[in-house]
């Protein structure tokens, strides 16, 4: 390597510098042999500075030369592959109790907790921030804003392909179980990516938290970060680049664990995706993936009911396995055309997804909990209510709109594939009147039937007002 082409800003810089520099917007790209000067035109048509600065060998050696004198020659595995692991005393963290719902009573108004979860700081439209920013740049993005998709959808310049986008984390399940909190956060970037018909490539990851010199704080990292790698071993959904961030600390106090994970993923036809928005007047509601009730560090056990910590719950068990199954079935609905919208089911459980979709499109939804919530493979969780069904946060689930003409065709084929549906097969039905209605065959028979209007002015009202003060 060629020190003195490197692009620099000052000038006199020392081989010391240059190489440790962590200046930002820079990256390092190994060219096909006389293929420089097509890349060489396209850093020019951007305005880009880009330099050869050196070759490949088949030394085994990093050689760097300044002012025509070696000024380093070492070997290059003490860098890479045979580099010392970086092992910190941790102690083995603990893990939040299960959380027992019946030990609360159960609700007199279902509408006002779903309500109460749409405009709290975690589902609040974020339209405020989105909507300030140009998010069609080129005219390549196909899909982007909070009330169309699981994930952002940019077309490759001049294809009929797009890339799939997004971004997820959940701290407190992280916090509440650092090992399946790891895993949760790389499944629900698949199930985010499956959600628009996109098969799942890679991620990048934002590893933030504490102190990692307090054993505790190390044990939480050294445990999510196992998480995430199982995750991405069983998904075939590997980390190619990332970061990490630590030492963040107030007053002594760490912030929660907060692993980030940024998702990217192929989408072969842009004809063939799906979003939130495309439900219809008559489509048919399926829900994808077993349900058992699990509210344990849940929305609704932070926001409702107010606990916090442990006091909140453990985190769901991530079936690995079902989250494969699951969504490969999803991306065949997507392909083969057979869906309308996808969202998967996340925070809030399958009422605050349900009000999404029809918030995005506009349609209302009469939606069946005594049919839905249970599947054909799975068993009733214990203390069957509306509350653990329209309310848990269960994994590895999704709710599709699916055609009337089509519903057979997809029942089939979740049997061949052998994924859980609703038993119903159908979880509801999409309608044309603008309200949302929850019903059960039991004691809970019409827990919510308010308009859209309603819901939607608690959903995009919440950060408008906050950043009113």
């Amino acid at each position: 390597m060629d020190l003195d082409k490197v692009p620099q800003r000052e000038d006199g810089m020392t081989a010391y510098e240059i190489m440790l520099s962590e200046s930002q917007e820079r990256m390092l790209i190994i060219l096909k042999p006389g293929q420089e000067h097509v890349a060489k035109a396209i850093f020019d048509k951007w305005d880009l500075d880009a330099e050869i600065i050196g070759h490949t060998t088949d030394t085994g050696r990093m050689v760097l030369k300044q002012h025509g004198q070696v000024v380093c020659d070492i070997p290059v595995p003490p860098l890479a592959d045979d580099a010392p692991n970086y092992d910190r005393p941790w102690v083995e963290p603990k893990t939040a109790p299960p959380l027992d719902i019946t030990k609360f009573p159960e609700l007199e108004d279902y509408g006002d907790v779903l309500l109460k979860l749409m405009s709290s700081p975690d589902m609040a439209s974020k339209r405020w921030i989105w909507e300030q920013y140009d998010r069609h740049v080129m005219g390549d993005t196909i899909d982007s804003s909070q009330s169309s998709g699981d994930a952002a959808i940019v077309r490759i310049h001049g294809t009929n392909k797009a890339l799939a986008i997004c971004s997820d984390c959940n701290p407190h399940y992280v916090a509440a179980d650092p090992y399946e909190g790891g895993k949760a956060v790389v499944a629900e970037a698949y199930r985010n990516l499956s959600s628009v018909g996109a098969t799942p490539i890679a991620i990048t990851d934002n590893l933030n938290f504490g102190n990692p010199e307090k054993p505790p704080t190390m044990g939480v990292i050294v445990k999510a970060i196992e998480g995430m790698a199982e995750a991405c071993r069983e998904l075939d959904f590997p980390v190619v680049s990332g970061n990490v961030s630590l030492y963040n600390e107030t007053d002594g106090v760490g912030i929660p664990p907060t692993p980030v994970v940024g998702g990217i993923g192929l989408i072969e036809d842009v004809s063939k995706i799906a979003t939130l928005r495309g439900a219809q007047p008559g489509d048919l509601l399926i829900v994808v993936g077993e349900t058992r009730g699990h509210m344990g560090a849940s929305l609704y056990a932070r926001e409702w009911l107010g606990l916090d910590g442990a006091d909140a719950g453990s985190a769901p068990t991530i079936d690995l396995q079902a989250e494969k199954r699951n969504a490969g079935f999803v991306r065949k609905l997507i392909t083969d055309g057979l869906a309308s919208a996808v969202h998967d089911v996340s925070d809030g459980g399958i009422a605050c997804a349900a009000a999404e979709m029809v918030l995005a499109s506009g349609c209302g939804l009469e939606l069946d909990v005594d049919g839905a919530m249970f599947v054909a493979t799975g068993n009733a969780p214990a203390g069957k209510s509306g509350l653990a069904l329209i309310f848990d946060e269960t994994p590895g689930r999704y709710l599709v709109a699916v055609p009337p003409s089509y519903g057979e065709k997809a029942g089939k084929l979740a049997q061949e594939l052998g994924v859980a549906v609703s038993v119903s097969p159908f979880a509801g039905a999409f309608i044309e009147d603008p309200v949302l209605t929850v019903h059960d065959d039991g004691p809970n028979k019409g827990i919510v039937d308010f308009p859209l209007s309603r819901l939607r002015e608690a959903w995009e009202g919440w950060l408008p007002g906050y950043m009113k003060g």
